[in-house]
């Protein structure tokens, strides 16, 4: 499910390279605004213009606004903005109490957390209640909801739903229950350390039963036929348009917070008529991609972000039923250090981008010490020519061949096509004998011959669901979905499971298994080939001050925004 909100994401920003189950699900924990400091930020605080409106972009149409239903970037980003679920990630990309009054009560087992909601109430006036959560996940793990997310996101985390998706039991006997109005109380399958970040992802948002049964068919079909719960309301938008609006909702608990009263959204596709509004005055804000990164580069309006997606290649171990070259150690490590990934990243790409030789992204996950989940496994099968030729001539030696051709596959877009090009280029150069055809195909048609397992080499990518390593470590476990190259090793298998069980509780422990888990996979087996760490390049106007870019969920929160120094 990752895979169609990351292909939306980056045909936004240029960079089709990659799948991510997200279409929903990813930066870290940096705040966004423009490049200032909080001591200024804080200063121009007293300063606000009369006029709070925020004008910005967006890449793509609306599919829906069901938080059901929802699958893509667009989607995420405003219900994170007119919704809001227990908790909510902050300016530092913390998950906090949001609907939730306080921190929940957990049981000794971990699998039991007894929520206080807040007094808060619908953009109609009415209370949102406990039973407004059971309604909507109870609804979203319904398998007659088609849901693409809430089955993903509960199932082996929330009681009985991998059961209740697959039409084993009734949807009733979720592990949520309202014990009143204003208590709710989830019990889990297993304890899951990350579980109060998941809380702010847009699956798990409230719905009032009695307005979407009274609105039937016609409920979220447009900005008039939902509610609101969170700081402002979509309004002018008619389910298919171009264009919308956001404005501050008066009935949000914490509308003394939000500045903002006006956001306009206009759905633009291509970057030059962005950039050409941007310096008309029209927009505040708009992505950069290909030349125009390279051409504000050095633009002080310029704002430069390390997202959490990671690209890398996937080695196919068996085609066709028969083992290939791949399923050679040393051919796989040969290719993984092959090629100079910081000059694909300077030269190439030019967004900021970081040459990854890792799995888990820099600037992430942290740990109770607050230390980065990169600082433990460092880099990994790193850049190095020598070593590489000397693993590939060890590889051929062993597979009795001299050359090797492989087909390398991409997705269409042209950044990806320079990308291709580029690697090409250099594992020919560096690798004696070897021969890659680039094969660039679209989004979809990729992710068909992933699932069948047609191919060789594949540019994949991934951005996560939730804060925690997990989420890109139990992609490659034995027959996942994402594990489509024939890759199994029982010690990784293992240390993931434990991770997700017995050290469950034991935050260090739980660390270095996955920890241990990655190095097993990159380093030992060198199952997949880290690429690179996405950047993101934006210009942003100087009056524009506390956006804040989240690592996942809804790429933005407006909550805390506001103008200052544009009159």
């Amino acid at each position: 499910m990752k895979r169609f909100w990351l292909a939306v994401l980056l045909v936004l920003t240029g960079i089709v390279l990659g799948s991510c189950n997200e279409e929903g699900g990813s930066d870290s924990t940096v705040p966004e605004g423009n490049t200032e400091t909080e001591e200024s930020a804080e200063g121009n605080a007293e300063e606000m213009d009369a006029e709070q409106v925020l004008n910005l972009s967006e890449g793509a149409e609306i599919p829906t606004m069901d938080s059901a239903l929802a699958e893509d970037s667009v989607a995420f980003t405003i219900l994170n903005n007119v919704n809001e679920g227990l908790y909510r990630l902050n300016q530092e990309n913390m998950a906090e109490p949001a609907m939730a009054e306080g921190e929940p009560k957990i049981s000794d087992d971990g699998l039991t957390y007894t929520f206080k909601l807040r007094n808060a109430n619908w953009s109609d006036g009415t209370p949102v209640t406990a039973q407004d959560f059971v309604y909507a996940w109870q609804r979203a793990v319904d398998p007659a909801t088609g849901s693409p997310y809430g089955p993903y996101m509960m199932a082996g985390t929330i009681k009985n739903a991998a059961a209740i998706a697959e039409g084993k039991m009734n949807k009733a006997e979720l592990g949520v229950e309202a014990a009143d109005d204003k208590t709710l109380v989830v019990t889990l399958e297993r304890p899951v350390p990350y579980f109060l970040s998941l809380m702010s992802f847009g699956t798990f948002l409230p719905q009032k039963e009695a307005f979407i049964t009274e609105k039937g068919g016609a409920y979220a079909s447009n900005s008039e036929n939902i509610l609101y719960n969170g700081p402002f309301m979509l309004t002018n938008w008619d389910g298919t348009g171009l264009t919308w609006t956001m404005e501050k909702n008066p009935e949000y608990w914490d509308a003394e917070t939000v500045k903002l009263q006006t956001i306009n959204v206009d759905v633009i596709k291509e970057t030059s008529t962005g950039v050409n509004l941007y310096t008309s005055g029209q927009l505040d804000r708009v992505p950069l991609t290909g030349e125009f990164a390279m051409q504000y580069a050095e633009d002080p309006e310029i704002i430069k972000e390390l997202a959490p997606h990671i690209f890398y290649f996937k080695y196919n171990q068996e085609r066709n039923g028969e083992k290939t070259p791949l399923a050679n150690l040393n051919i796989r490590k040969a290719i993984s250090m092959a090629f100079n990934k910081q000059d694909l990243v300077d030269v190439v790409m030019a967004n900021g981008s970081l040459p990854a030789n890792y799995l888990v992204p820099a600037e992430f996950t942290f740990d109770e010490n607050k230390k980065d989940f990169r600082e433990v496994n460092g880099e990994m099968n790193e850049f190095n020519i020598e070593e590489a030729k000397e693993l590939w001539a060890t590889g051929l030696e062993e597979e009795g061949i001299s050359t090797i051709a492989f087909e390398l596959l991409l997705d269409d877009a042209d950044i990806s096509k320079n990308t291709g090009a580029y690697i090409k280029a250099q594992l020919e150069k560096n690798l004696e004998g070897i021969t890659v055809n680039v094969r660039s195909v679209p989004f979809s048609v990729r992710l068909e011959l992933d699932a069948s397992q047609s191919y060789d080499l594949q540019l994949s990518g991934w951005g996560p669901d939730y804060q925690d390593p997990m989420t890109f470590i139990d992609l490659f476990v034995t027959d996942s979905d994402q594990n489509k190259m024939a890759y199994s090793n029982p010690e990784f298998d293992a240390l993931v499971e434990s991770a997700k069980n017995e050290l469950a509780q034991d935050p260090a422990a739980r660390w270095e298994a996955m920890a241990q888990a990655e190095r097993i996979l990159i380093e030992e087996d060198a199952a997949i080939g880290p690429v690179f760490q996405e950047g993101i390049m934006s210009l942003q106007k100087p009056y524009v001050i506390d956006v804040v870019r989240h690592p996942f969920g809804g790429d933005f929160g407006f909550k805390w925004a506001y103008i200052s120094g544009k009159e």
